[in-house]
């Protein structure tokens, strides 16, 4: 009679997905020796390693994140890095950067670089500044051994609306909102398309056994719908969707990188930054059944949603050029007057 102790484990490796069907006594060795050469997913329980097809680990790439210190971008980056990719995150705001970059190496806890290289990387940069963002590329290239396989444009500069509350109309004579709008179109549109430019040679497919990476512009439901003073919030989103457009046929037809937009709607971002988490923020904080209630999906967005669209846009490798409108269904509803 064989015992249990001598009989081999049955391993499945296929697709980067491990199945251990049997626990055994030497299964903490084996997954030792597996994490050195294979990502692994968690673990349903301390007591089971049979891994279930929906939990397992996608195969780990690079991403460019900007706009990562905080809101949408930290929660992406967050997501990513979960999930075992490597992250290179910019953002100008250098506390908020700080900070997420401390909270990092917990979220990459479960995750295991098949290098051994470390997963994540930060640096402040000025994105109206073009030779920052020159200087930055050339460290990301490093940092990923010359292979991005996304670049997820993500930075606006904020507020979303004129400072002070200030109408585009008050006091034509000044150059302050001339001033705001050059800011918000040089980090919501130059920028995306500087760094789409330099990061070609990265995200370009190397020989016939790899895929070309792709962008993904984060845009916006006010591309399309207006509110009071947001003109050059709307206008960079505006031209992101043209961009997008454009790219996806010039980088598509040169070197088969795709370009496609994600347009979030309301994406409740509150608890994705420092101040909230020195209060232990919970996403939900704040929200109300109204708030919930008035989107027909039945709730307010999450970052997650937004991470899905992106997981989706880079594992669809027939799919470029594209708008995906992530907001719940709002702009989908007609509004009557009360």
């Amino acid at each position: 009679m064989v015992s249990r102790r001598s009989m081999p484990v049955p391993v499945l490796v296929q697709d980067n997905v491990i199945e251990i069907r049997l626990q055994c006594p030497h299964r903490a060795k084996l997954l030792t020796e597996l994490r050195s050469r294979t990502p692994v997913s968690k673990c349903l329980s301390t007591k089971s390693y049979e891994l279930l097809p929906d939990q397992h680990m996608s195969t780990p790439m690079n991403y460019l994140v900007t706009g990562a210190g905080r809101g949408i971008g930290r929660g992406l980056a967050r997501n990513l890095l979960a999930q075992g990719h490597r992250v290179f995150l910019l953002d100008s705001n250098e506390s908020e950067l700080s900070n997420t970059l401390s909270l990092a190496s917990d979220w990459a806890k479960s995750s295991f670089s098949v290098s051994g290289n470390s997963l994540y990387k930060g640096k402040v940069v000025d994105l109206r500044n073009r030779e920052e963002i020159k200087n930055v590329v050339g460290e990301v290239n490093e940092f990923f051994g010359g292979r991005l396989h996304a670049l997820v444009n993500n930075a606006f500069a904020t507020p979303h609306t004129w400072r002070d509350e200030k109408g585009m109309e008050d006091d034509p004579s000044s150059d302050d909102i001339m001033d705001q709008w050059d800011d918000k179109i040089a980090v919501g549109l130059t920028a995306p398309f500087l760094l789409s430019r330099l990061c070609v040679p990265m995200l370009k497919g190397k020989g016939k056994e790899s895929s070309a990476g792709c962008i993904i512009n984060i845009a916006s439901t006010r591309a399309k719908q207006a509110e009071d003073n947001h003109e050059g919030y709307s206008a960079a989103k505006g031209g992101i969707l043209g961009l997008t457009q454009s790219m996806s046929i010039s980088l598509g037809h040169r070197h088969n990188i795709r370009v496609n937009a994600i347009i979030p709607g309301w994406i409740n971002v509150e608890n994705e930054n420092k101040a909230a988490d020195e209060k232990n923020a919970k996403w939900e904080d704040g929200m109300t059944d109204e708030d919930h209630s008035w989107h027909p999906a039945g709730r307010v967005g999450k970052v997650e949603d937004i991470h899905k669209a992106v997981k989706f846009l880079v594992e669809s490798d027939f799919v470029t050029g594209e708008e995906i409108v992530v907001d719940g269904g709002v702009t989908r509803k007609m509004y009557y007057p009360e």
